[in-house]
């Protein structure tokens, strides 16, 4: 659905460009760690999909939580070295506008789904 698209591989490209923002980050008092800031944003995006397109059936609907754990699952191969960090607050940022990008790109393909 949405890992398979082209955009989806210029997000991929989009992270990659900027892994330097993962790279010597400063220590965050944040509690909180990388991979869990990712789950946190991709949650909120995938809940607004969902709750945005009432129509969706349920197999439509464990698709896309299904393409989510394969984006979860990248993303934890491409950020392997800092999953277990404390996220600083450029990485919140980053993190949660990369989320966006992916629940546009789930929205767009949405649009083309049979209804």
């Amino acid at each position: 659905m949405v890992t398979d698209t082209e955009g989806y591989v210029h997000i991929i490209e989009y992270l990659t460009e900027h892994l330097s923002l993962f790279e010597n980050a400063n220590n965050s008092n944040s509690g909180e760690t990388v991979m869990e800031v990712i789950e946190q944003e991709l949650s909120e995006q995938i809940i607004l999909v969902c709750s945005q397109n009432e129509d969706l059936t349920f197999n439509q609907r464990n698709m896309i939580i299904r393409e989510v754990d394969s984006i979860v699952y990248d993303l934890e191969e491409i950020l392997s070295a800092v999953v277990n960090n404390a996220v600083s607050d450029k990485q919140r940022v980053f993190l949660k506008e990369f989320a966006t990008l992916i629940k546009n790109l789930f929205d767009t393909e949405i649009h083309h789904l049979p209804h």
